[in-house]
């Protein structure tokens, strides 16, 4: 009953018209953003992160449209899946396997509108896992202290690269980088300055946004002028839509089933969306058998990997919202978003700041049943822009960042921080280091440091103390599982899901 009266709340916030604007034009910028190959969430809610503080929205606000813009780049990832046999980012990729030949069978508006129910239902389910299991979570979480939380960011930086990263050396390094970039300033407890070259700019440390808008969206204004890539796509035609409510009701076991198992996959440490997508997709074919044709152009083959991976997305909520530790890279984005707010994610967050959490997740329900109104009758309007050329929108999101980031202090230097975080970001991809870790190593460093020295200063330098309670000593064990996991359960997932990266690129040059 008190969680119900704390959503009604929710709405209250999330219903006002400035939110709800604000919400849905997060919805449509997200989907935009998904639907374009290569961008993917975490790079469009970093790209639009600068936007918030542009136009100097509320804390709620800014949040319920970044949120909105999360969601929504997960439903646009479908749309290139099915039109163009290219995914919008990892987690859509399963969705070509049947979405695709659906688009050649002449049956382009059906996938389209299977994939926005299944995602639609995935997103819901979760977001209602998410109101029942966060403030469990985040009640016990208040009983964490220094050494506990200390043992929890070393398992969420040895879970980061997933179980089915390629190379669990290289996101090391980079949250190595990430925690070195957070020792930059001066340090509060001791007043030494420490790496600032006595250079004023860096005495309060790197700000996470400048950081966050270099490494993403500048890097990827870099790709782009490497790639030439200034034309549009040709895609498949649209058909117009033709289906009755048994064909949507057909669909509604696989989605529920790839919604369960999507969720576990969020809120699971080092899971995430894109292996949410592939067991959802796989667990589905071996039920179904030989009733289904999947590879074919089976509605369901559409259905399951949508629901798994828009119901991972939610689930990844959970540990940022109650532990202050993202479950995906995008959510690292938000977090980042969160502390630039001076808010602290973690379980105090559902007690000062109620109204924000409650808002943002009936912001998130509400969300869900715009991007659904959205997806289905708007669809050909995104697939027109699908179809601009990226000369066009590229030079749009550029200028957005520079202003953004020169509206939050309005210094020139900032500008130049950010344009060496872009730099280094084009080399860091180039060399295939991912971004995220040096995120969440800038983000989390801070806090690691403090619960280390507090942790110190209790025990009286006794280091035992980290691992002296049954909870600290099973967040140790998990943590080395995440660092285990990818060098002996990650090559076979690798190779299960190479194969089916393999029978997508095959699918692209057969056309």
């Amino acid at each position: 009953m008190e969680t119900l009266n704390f959503l009604m709340q929710g709405f209250a916030v999330a219903l006002t018209p400035e939110n709800l604007m604000f919400a849905l034009l997060g919805c449509f910028l997200g989907t935009l953003i998904g639907a374009l190959p290569g961008l993917g969430p975490a790079n469009g809610v970093a790209i639009l992160i600068p936007l918030a503080f542009t136009l100097g929205l509320k804390p709620e606000t800014a949040l319920i449209m970044l949120t909105s813009v999360y969601a929504g780049a997960m439903y646009g990832g479908r749309i290139s899946s099915i039109l163009l046999n290219i995914p919008g980012d990892e987690p859509a990729m399963m969705t070509c396997l049947d979405g695709y030949p659906m688009a050649q069978g002449g049956r382009a508006a059906e996938a389209l509108a299977i994939s926005a129910v299944a995602s639609f239902i995935g997103s819901v389910i979760a977001t209602i896992g998410l109101i029942l299991l966060a403030p469990w979570l985040a009640n016990f979480a208040l009983t964490f202290g220094p050494a506990e939380y200390f043992a929890l960011f070393v398992l969420a930086f040895a879970t980061l690269g997933g179980i089915t990263g390629k190379n669990p050396v290289k996101t090391i390094l980079a949250a190595a980088l990430g925690l070195m970039m957070a020792t930059v300033g001066i340090d509060m407890n001791t007043g030494v300055q420490r790496f600032t070259f006595n250079t004023l700019e860096l005495y309060e440390g790197v700000d996470f946004i400048i950081l966050i808008v270099g490494l993403f969206a500048i890097s990827e204004l870099l790709f782009f002028i490497e790639a030439h890539a200034g034309e549009g796509r040709k895609m498949i035609a649209m058909n117009k839509l033709k289906m009755k409510l048994k064909d949507f009701t057909s669909i509604l076991p696989t989605s529920l089933r790839g919604s369960a198992i999507g969720f576990l996959a969020g809120v699971l440490p080092g899971a995430g969306a894109s292996l949410g997508s592939f067991v959802s997709y796989t667990l589905e074919k071996r039920i179904l058998g030989k009733k289904a044709q999947f590879g074919e152009g089976d509605p369901r083959g559409v259905a399951a990997p949508e629901a798994g991976n828009n119901a991972a997305a939610n689930g990844a909520l959970v540990p940022m919202l109650t532990l202050g530790v993202p479950g995906s890279g995008t959510t690292a984005v938000l977090l980042a978003m969160l502390i630039s707010m001076n808010i602290t994610p973690g379980p105090l967050m559902f007690q000062q700041h109620g109204d924000i959490v409650w808002g943002v997740i009936a912001a998130l329900l509400i969300g869900n049943l715009m991007l659904l109104l959205l997806n289905i009758p708007l669809v050909g309007v995104f697939v027109k822009l699908l179809s601009v050329p990226p000369k066009y929108l590229l030079p749009i999101v550029t200028m957005v960042a520079f202003v953004g980031v020169y509206s939050i202090s309005h210094s020139v230097f900032d500008l130049y921080f950010m344009i060496f975080f872009g730099v280094l970001g084009y080399v860091l991809r180039k060399v295939e280091i991912p971004l995220v870790p040096v995120i969440l190593g800038t983000l989390l460093g801070p806090e690691m440091e403090k619960n280390l020295r507090h942790a110190m200063t209790l025990s009286d330098g006794d280091w035992s103390i980290l691992w002296g309670s049954g909870l600290s000593i099973t967040l140790w064990i998990v943590a080395g599982v995440g660092l285990i996991a990818p060098y002996i359960i990650g090559p076979i997932l690798r190779k299960r899901m190479k194969g089916v990266d393999h029978e997508v690129d095959e699918a692209v040059t057969t056309d």
